[in-house]
């Protein structure tokens, strides 16, 4: 005679395993404080500047979607582990997020709030110049402007040496329907070992702008650009995701552009996109 199969786990049993894998997360996260408080003795007197750590937190962000699994949606978990990080970030040394709301103001309040967190300050100015302008003025401070459209040059003021640069773009971690969806650098100065130079950006300024040097440009790399009147040209924002910039600056001089100037301002991860199947491609 065959025995009955086990009698399912009672609502009660199941609650107390949630209320110790709970404890458990809790205790854990207060170990990471314990250790983030090792660091910040240790960073007192090896290390000045933000604690942001654009290249360390686009890998962390990437290893999460490779070993995630399960029904908890990517949207929480991604969520969850941005304000660890970011708070983290904030108690090692303390800055405020200043974001450009020129752009909507909505959006862009999703975007740093998701990214950082309700214990880092938010700060709204009415353009991007603005914000940079208030990063160049702190220590460690990060600004959130558009990375798809701009109403004025505001990547000239990154040029200067020991200016502020472009040190990431959010969201990390790119999909459908992603709740803080849109476009944004991260401009800030932190240590050169804390940059991924996987996307090189430039800022260019040219004579001969039109709508035909544009599209020959596409193919090669994304541009954000803005009508310079002065010079019958403009100053572009561009993404070097690997085509090489002298590869690019040659096509804007065959397309007929004479190219006045050039500076590096910055590097970000490159754009990782998570299809609808949950497996990341970069």
């Amino acid at each position: 005679m065959s025995k009955a199969p086990p009698a399912p786990p009672s609502l009660q049993e199941l609650r107390k395993e949630i209320d110790a894998i709970d404890e458990q997360v809790h205790r854990l996260l207060m170990a990471r404080g314990d250790i983030i408080d090792r660091l910040i003795q240790v960073k007192q007197t090896q290390e000045v500047g933000s604690a942001f750590r654009p290249a360390r937190e686009a890998s962390m962000m990437r290893s999460l979607v490779e070993r995630h699994r399960g029904i908890l949606p990517l949207d929480t978990i991604e969520s969850i582990w941005r304000v660890i990080i970011s708070t983290f970030t904030y108690v090692q040394a303390p800055f405020s997020v200043h974001a450009d709301v020129s752009v909507g103001e909505p959006a862009m309040r999703d975007s740093a709030r998701f990214h950082f967190g309700f214990v880092v300050p938010y700060v709204g100015h009415f353009s991007a110049q603005a914000a940079v302008e208030a990063v160049a003025k702190s220590k460690g401070d990060l600004a959130l402007v558009s990375a798809v459209s701009s109403r004025t040059p505001w990547w000239s003021a990154l040029e200067a040496e020991g200016a502020p640069k472009i040190i990431a773009r959010l969201p990390f971690l790119e999909r459908a329907d992603h709740p803080a969806a849109l476009p944004v650098f991260v401009i800030s100065r932190v240590a050169d070992d804390a940059m991924v130079t996987e996307v090189q950006m430039w800022s260019v300024r040219v004579s001969g702008w039109n709508a035909d040097i544009a599209r020959a440009l596409a193919p090669l790399a994304e541009i954000v650009a803005v009508p310079d009147t002065a010079f019958d040209g403009a100053a572009l924002l561009v993404s070097d995701a690997g085509t090489g910039f002298e590869k690019i600056k040659s096509a804007l001089i065959q397309a007929g552009a004479s190219v006045r100037s050039s500076a590096l301002v910055g590097s970000h991860a490159t754009r990782y996109t998570v299809p609808p199947n949950g497996s990341a491609k970069p």
